[in-house]
């Protein structure tokens, strides 16, 4: 999609932007377009297949679907896109029997942020080996929390292929807060290409979709705003990190199309309320690489959970929710008879869309995508040191191999990368990096001054004049359920290489490094390091993180931590579930590049 440069989108919309504009979105079945019609006026989530009980039955199978105006497969469940909703109760244990009808590739399902046996958790590989075609395996289970969860494969890229559903688990007591009815609103990101063409792709050239380099005319504006001394040097800084602010996202909008309970824009999905109501929304963030940034234009929102666990309740207008993510949020409509539910991604480049209204048919007015975000140096770690006084000619340069693309052991300035490491770990205040960063060819950056930045709001969303969520404002809405300090402390950096789209940890891949030992029963602490330009939502399987503020107190019970670039963030483990667990950044693509340890409890 083109845009001016200020940011802002066109009136005229691209043709792929138009196209799926012409199509609602959906399976298809037989000659024409399937889509689950909206539920009754209920209190239950409308849109979805919804299976209840503790004993049930999936198929693992293909399906053609279209969301831009061509058929393509999509890997589904029971036929559909979303899998169907499943409904369990805390306390009890459930059977679920899972069928893979697929011809020729295994499968297999994971079920995020449930807390169960290392064998029910479903990574092939660690816990078990995989569903084989025609084979089915049996998930046995007791539920031990409640709140708003999701499942997904995590074989290969079939949870981008559509094998992706939600999960509410009813709590035994009553939850905090009242409510009339409940909706569940499930954000994905589509592509009509094959995912592992898509991954090839991204490794072959990572740049495809930053349509947006800057202008001429940026750099006049620059110049008038900012000075042109200042306009030369923040060029000249990335022009040497060989990289460009407006590199938001890997894959955006135009790849992607974003779907509201796998429905494209055009098919505006509708939850529907009776004035007065009292609305629980649960968003799940089940896209393969999106960030989305959601608001519901004229109310707001009150978030009351977290990752399905309950906090002090926050008033906002608008929320980030990072991949894998969920956050429960009450609304009270009222004045008007439809509100838009608004999901942009990070980066502008297109949205999903929904409506609360009182009836089908109505469609309220769509905002149009803010202004495209950009870049500093703060938002990569770099707002503590003096780039105008730095004498980049000084620092010593690396030696670059053609097979390095010309530049294999530079840092993010072109700078050879065991000074850098060298004056950061001498300086005050300054990061230290692990040894294996240094001169590493799959490392292209380092951040220096880095903080939790658990007020920040988050690039694109500062200062809009919004009331934004950040993870600060969050409080879980219990004492640290473990209670005591972490025994020990393991720091980790996330590491990569944007140009040859390689992720890791340390800057080792998954493939080279032993897994982390933990001590079964122990309290920890883990640090995380972004030294990337990209967020990394980060999940540890089987055991919750306990997210710590900046005074390394409790403050947020999570199953996923986002991390955004320039921040360092630390969080509390109780190693409470025996076995082999995976620990990876949830963008798909990342995790499959590299960024993905294993745990092992251990008595």
């Amino acid at each position: 999609m083109s845009t001016d440069s200020s940011g802002r989108s066109p009136a005229v919309p691209s043709r792929r932007r138009f196209v799926t504009g012409l199509v609602a979105g959906g399976l298809a079945a037989g000659a024409g377009l399937w889509r689950v019609p909206a539920l009754a006026a209920t209190g239950k989530p409308s849109s979805h297949q919804t299976l209840s009980g503790t004993d049930f039955d999936l198929s693992i199978g293909s399906s053609m679907v279209n969301f831009t105006g061509r058929s393509r497969p999509a890997i589904t469940v029971n036929g559909t896109l979303p899998a169907p909703l499943l409904r369990w109760r805390e306390g009890d244990t459930v059977t679920v029997r899972v069928a893979n009808r697929l011809r020729n590739a295994h499968s297999s399902i994971h079920w995020h942020g449930i807390l169960l046996p290392a064998n029910m958790d479903g990574v092939p590989g660690l816990s078990f080996d995989g569903i084989a075609p025609g084979e089915t395996y049996t998930y046995r289970f007791q539920l031990q929390q409640s709140g708003t969860y999701w499942y997904h494969s995590h074989s290969m890229f079939q949870e981008q292929a559509g094998l992706y559903g939600p999960i509410i688990v009813e709590p035994r007591s009553p939850a905090p807060y009242h409510y009339d009815r409940e909706h569940v609103v499930l954000l994905s990101d589509w592509t009509d290409m094959d995912p592992n063409a898509l991954f090839r792709r991204m490794k072959k050239n990572a740049s495809h979709d930053n349509y947006y380099q800057r202008t001429v005319g940026d750099f006049v504006r620059d110049v008038r705003e900012d000075g042109l001394s200042a306009t030369l040097q923040d060029r000249r800084m990335w022009g040497q990190m060989r990289m460009t602010p407006s590199d938001i996202s890997d894959i955006n909008g135009h790849t992607y199309t974003f779907l509201m309970n796998g429905t494209a824009p055009s098919g505006n999905w509708t939850g529907l309320f009776k004035p007065g109501e009292k609305v629980l929304l649960r968003f799940i963030n089940g896209s393969a690489m999106t960030y989305f940034d959601v608001r519901i234009p004229g109310l707001k929102m009150t978030v009351v959970a977290a990752d399905g666990q309950y906090i002090h309740p926050v008033s906002v207008d608008e929320f980030r929710i990072a991949v894998a993510e969920t956050f429960d949020v009450l609304v009270e409509p009222a004045g008007a008879d439809a509100f838009a539910i608004f999901a942009q991604d990070m980066g502008r480049t297109g949205y999903a869309r929904g409506t609360l209204a009182i009836r089908e048919g109505l469609q309220p007015p769509v905002p149009p995508l803010d202004p495209r975000p950009l870049l500093t140096m703060d938002d990569m770690g770099h707002g503590g040191m003096d780039h105008g006084t730095m004498d980049h000619s000084s620092m010593g340069h690396g030696t670059a191999s053609p097979a390095d693309g010309g530049h294999a052991g530079m840092d993010h300035f072109g700078h050879d990368m065991s000074a850098i490491a060298g004056m950061a770990d001498s300086a005050d205040g300054m990061q230290q990096h692990p040894a294996s960063e240094t001169g590493n060819p799959l490392v292209d950056m380092q951040a220096m001054s880095l903080a939790p930045k658990l007020d920040d709001p988050g690039m694109g969303l500062r200062n809009n004049g919004r009331k934004v969520l950040t993870y600060g404002a969050m409080k879980s809405l219990f004492d640290d359920p473990d209670g005591r300090e972490p025994g020990r402390e393991v720091e980790l950096h996330l590491t990569g290489h944007m140009e040859k789209f390689a992720w890791s940890f340390d800057g080792l891949k998954f493939a080279d490094v032993e897994p982390l030992r933990l001590n079964y029963g122990e309290r920890l602490r883990i640090v995380l390091v972004n030294d990337t330009m990209m967020g990394h939502p980060i999940h540890l399987h089987g055991m919750w993180s306990d997210l710590e503020d900046e005074n390394g107190s409790f403050h947020l019970r999570k199953h996923t931590v986002d991390i955004p670039p320039g921040t360092k963030r630390s969080y509390r483990v109780r190693a409470d579930a025996l076995g082999r667990w995976a620990f990876h950044c949830h963008l798909l693509y990342h995790m499959e590049a590299g960024m993905m340890r294993e745990v092992r409890v251990e008595e």
